[in-house]
């Protein structure tokens, strides 16, 4: 398993601009590459999976056992040619005094050669003992190489070269000149993720060639390979990726808390310029729970989709806020739904976009409206840094039965607060470590919604992703087990209507062809024009004879019209799957449901 880590002596070095770029140069040469990132990170991880083409996982001490360490990393590199892990900060840095938290910790774990990524710049002697104190302060961790970075012309590296030859015994893997076109763009938060930058695609190549250029890629090759193997490594590392690679975790999740699959749900996740913060394994974990995940655009969309429940991650919902404001349709829709009791959870941004209003500087905009409380973006973090939590019986789908409640452990970064919080407000956890809300409670709760500052992940200190599926399972079985008679609201263009549990209107005059297109959305039907016809065929019949079309009468009239190899049975079922045209065309037609067939 030919695998290697990315660390450097310090933040700032340039670490993860060679990563980006040593993955992006490794793929262009035909390799499948496998990136981690150490540590609890949202934005590097999306740079990294440009840059590979493929999902990025996090490895994080603090919130994962050796054990969990182990299996991720093992599961998801046999799928790949070879492994590159981006360290965080310096290499020998971390939380804990002993550093078993810390970057090398992590080499040591995974026995991972390390490339050290060295800031050069006004260094020339003086390189060598920051090597030969590196390689000397924990002789466990196998230094294989440096890559020097901004350098300042040819000169300064052939000074540094000879330096390192001459008093130490590493290799020098690669010289980067100082280039303003390696730059990533960063903000208020850290690098700006690369979702927002329309030419996210063409700069990660760039760096991928200028990287190719001035690193020795043949040596980073075959350090990788220099890596012992691991134990329980397959013979094999060829797999049919794809299939294979969604349901190595999925197997997995599957395996630690089994649900039933056979009740799936369509779980909403908003996916945008605004929204992106979203964690690999936790997307395969709800897949494996059974949930049907379904992108929402808070930039554009102006409904939401037929869905179960609704997951809001986070991001950068401040730097969206007029585009934001502006779409008050969406914004209206998530509102009513929420008080039709849809369950939603929501991670930061998430819980940002939900509140009253928006305001940073000097500006302030109407976000959903859903939680009664106001946002304030400050100049500084808040909140920032891992976080313990413990559930209070307040907590909608994560309350243990453990008197004191459930443990939880995550992260946060957050530099807004709440303003003008509604007095008697529900909260879902009590914060033992980090800020939270107010320092003392995090996880604003309202009928189905759980909105909070902490991002939690499914296998590092809980297990979100599948409680909050069974959750929004049982909500969904809870209303399809309602009397024959109950109601149930379809949202029609934002607004609501009512239909029984099976989908057929409560009043003839509600429908419309919004109507009909909205229920072909909840049942996983394309409309086309053959549809359309039939639709407006049994409408037409109804409004003649007052009764429904038998099939017989369907298959006379359009053998007329589409000729008798369309016209007849076996074809009008297979355009209505779910009922045939007796029952999912009535249904899409807005006739109410009758006893049997006239």
């Amino acid at each position: 398993m030919a695998r290697f880590l990315v660390s450097a002596a310090h933040k700032s070095s340039g670490k993860t601009t060679v990563s980006i770029g040593l993955c992006a140069a490794l793929t262009a040469r035909g390799l499948t590459v496998q990136a981690f990132k150490k540590g609890p990170d949202y934005i590097d991880p999306m740079w990294l999976a440009q840059a590979s083409g493929r999902p990025c996982f996090n490895l994080d001490p603090y919130l994962m056992t050796a054990e969990q360490i182990s299996a991720s990393f093992a599961r998801f590199s046999a799928l790949a040619d070879i492994s590159l892990v981006e360290g965080n900060k310096g290499l020998y840095d971390g939380l804990a005094l002993d550093g078993s938290n810390s970057n090398a910790a992590l080499a040591q774990l995974l026995e991972l050669p390390v490339v050290l990524v060295l800031d050069a710049r006004g260094m020339t002697r003086g390189i060598a003992p920051l090597i030969l104190g590196y390689q000397a302060f924990d002789a466990r961790i196998r230094i294989a190489g440096v890559i020097l970075n901004q350098l300042g012309g040819s000169r300064h590296e052939a000074k540094l070269r000879a330096v390192i030859e001459h008093y130490t015994n590493v290799s020098v893997l690669g010289a980067i000149a100082h280039d303003p076109q390696l730059a990533l763009v960063e903000r208020h938060l850290g690098l700006m993720p690369n979702q927002e930058c329309d030419d996210a695609a063409q700069h990660v190549q760039t760096i991928g060639q200028r990287i190719a250029e001035q690193v020795d890629l043949g040596k980073i090759i075959e350090l990788a390979h220099s890596a012992p193997a691991l134990p329980g490594q397959p013979a094999s590392t060829q797999t049919a990726a794809g299939a294979v690679f969604a349901n190595a975790v999925a197997a997995d999740a599957v395996a630690a808390a089994p649900v039933a699959v056979s009740q799936p749900v369509r779980l909403g996740i908003l996916r945008d310029k605004a929204f992106g913060f979203y964690y690999p394994d936790d997307l395969l974990a709800l897949q494996a729970a059974g949930a049907e995940l379904v992108p929402v655009n808070a930039l554009q969309d102006s409904a939401l989709p037929a869905v179960d429940g609704l997951f809001i991650g986070g991001g950068f919902p401040e730097v969206f806020m007029p585009e934001l404001q502006a779409n008050a349709a969406l914004r209206s829709n998530i509102r009513r739904a929420i008080e039709a009791d849809l369950p939603v959870y929501a991670e930061c941004g998430g819980l940002m976009y939900l509140a009253r209003t928006l305001r940073w500087k000097e500006q302030q905009v109407d976000m959903v409206g859903a939680l009664p409380v106001d946002v304030l973006m400050h100049e500084r973090p808040v909140g920032r840094g891992y976080v313990t939590l413990q559930t209070t019986f307040d907590a909608p789908w994560l309350t243990a039965t453990a008197p004191a409640g459930q443990t939880l452990s995550g992260h946060e970064f957050h530099y807004s607060s709440l303003e003008n919080v509604q007095p008697g407000l529900k909260f879902a956890y009590k914060v033992l470590r980090g800020h939270g809300i107010d320092g003392a409670r995090d996880g604003v709760v309202y009928r189905n919604v759980l909105a909070s500052y902490a991002h939690l992940r499914t296998g590092a200190g809980s297990d979100w992703a599948h409680q909050f599926v069974n959750f929004v399972r049982s909500k969904t079985m809870e209303q399809q087990t309602q009397s024959p008679g109950a109601a149930r609201t379809l949202l029609v263009k934002g607004q609501p209507v009512a239909t029984d549990v099976e989908g057929y209107l409560k009043n003839l005059d509600d429908w419309s062809e919004d109507f009909a297109r909205a229920q072909a959305e909840a049942e996983h039907l394309v409309l086309t024009e053959a549809h359309w016809q039939l639709i407006y065929f049994l409408r037409a019949y109804f409004d003649e004879h007052r009764v429904q079309a038998q099939v017989r009468a369907m298959i006379q009239y359009f053998s007329k019209v589409w000729g008798p190899e369309l016209g007849n049975n076996h074809h009008l079922h297979a355009l209505f799957p779910i009922g045939g045209p007796q029952k999912q065309g009535n249904r899409l037609a807005g006739l109410l449901k009758t006893k049997g067939e006239h």
